[in-house]
């Protein structure tokens, strides 16, 4: 385990700072977000020189001015107020907040990262963002065990006291954003556009149960499209607003490497959660185990690593999942069928040379295996066996 002393927020610290006025200067801020050219080190080493306060920025000649490029300083001497303005009015809706990072409730932890976002857009709850986190990430296109597996340690964790942190992505992402809102448990969702908009369109009533039960949460200001530049760019707000990351499937090239490398960085936990190496999507988190992430088989191995981090000990609400005690009982040649499966993605041809069975009863019964979550089909006509298989005799 990397070498920490974080200190987690309390649940009344959290009421106490949010009681606090926010900050009163927000339209200079807002400006300064959307400032040509300066980036948020740029920024926080501008606000730096004024002490904070972003107004003196906006003088005619200033100091900081120097070193700047040209189109930088032209629109510090003459932003464009209509865009801000727009900013302010999307902020007058219901439950919508603007949080700098000289705001008291700004969280702790991510003000600690050395490119923290000047300010951040947040829709829900702001006091979520101090608690307790652990980020799950992983790919858009998982395998149906993969899913699950998310949904699963999202729920576990959730109920053990820990807010579940994503990016509201196809897949993983919003497999754990589900896993944390089934035991009604916080889930913060950091986006990569402006939170007027839901991207992938499909999650926008999973947006709208964040914003309910946590936050949604964003650098970008309103009306930001879905760029693909700035995905990565907010994968440092995921890893920075958590104690560990997760990565429960990621292909060799993934952004939710990324994810993890930047929680690296940031001195954070790295877990990862092994699979079979003929899955594609099992390479990555073997990667990250190899360079030191700590493999994980269950939710207990994140809170046996996280609880001396959080000062005391988290514990579950809800037993652990136990199989049934009376498994569903297969004939001959289901028996024959399931016994021919494996973890890894079998080809339907293989399975039929396996069991001895036709073709037509093969493709039959997996179809039944599949609707029942005994069987998940993988890409190119080739199945594997669940975990809910594991639990069934045979």
């Amino acid at each position: 385990m990397q070498n920490q002393e974080k200190s987690v927020i309390t649940t009344q610290q959290i009421t106490d700072e949010t009681c606090q006025e926010p900050d009163t200067n927000q339209r200079y801020w807002l400006a300064l977000n959307r400032a040509p050219g300066l980036g948020s080190r740029t920024i926080n080493r501008l606000l730096g020189l004024t002490g904070g306060d972003p107004k003196p920025l906006f003088a005619a000649q200033h100091p900081a001015h120097k070193g700047l490029r040209q189109e930088s300083v032209d629109y510090l001497r003459n932003p464009i107020w209509a865009p801000v303005d727009n900013d302010l009015h999307w902020l007058e809706g219901d439950n919508r907040h603007l949080i700098t990072l000289h705001d008291d409730r700004y969280p702790t932890l991510l003000r600690e990262i050395d490119d923290a976002p000047p300010l951040l857009f947040i829709q829900g709850d702001p006091a979520t963002l101090n608690l307790p986190q652990i980020a799950i990430v992983g790919s858009r296109n998982p395998s149906a065990s993969g899913r699950q597996t998310a949904t699963d340690f999202a729920h576990f964790l959730a109920s053990a006291g820990l807010a579940i942190t994503s990016g509201l992505a196809d897949g993983i992402d919003g497999a754990a954003h589900q896993g944390a809102l089934e035991t009604k448990g916080p889930t913060l969702a950091v986006t990569g556009t402006g939170l007027d908009r839901v991207y992938p369109a499909k999650h926008r009533e999973l947006a709208h149960r964040i914003a309910e039960q946590g936050a949604l949460i964003s650098e970008l200001p309103p009306g930001t499209p879905p760029i693909p530049a700035n995905f990565p760019r907010r994968n440092r707000i995921i890893s920075g607003l958590s104690l560990g990351t997760l990565v429960v499937e990621a292909a060799q090239k993934s952004g939710s490497l990324i994810t993890a490398r930047l929680a690296t960085e940031q001195g954070r936990e790295v877990f990862a959660i092994p699979g079979s190496i003929h899955n594609p999507l099992a390479r990555g988190c073997h990667a990250l185990i190899r360079q030191g992430a700590k493999l994980v088989e269950t939710a207990g191995d994140i809170l046996e690593e996280l609880t001396p981090l959080l000062g005391t000990a988290y514990q579950s609400s809800q037993p652990i999942p136990q199989p049934d005690p009376s498994p569903r009982q297969w004939d001959s040649d289901y028996q024959q069928l399931m016994t021919a499966l494996d973890y890894d993605p079998t080809p339907i041809d293989q399975l039929i040379q396996r069991s001895g069975l036709t073709a037509d009863a093969v493709s039959s019964m997996l179809l039944l295996l599949e609707l029942e979550g005994f069987v998940s089909a993988a890409p190119g006509g080739r199945y594997c066996r669940t975990d809910k298989m594991s639990t069934e005799s045979l």
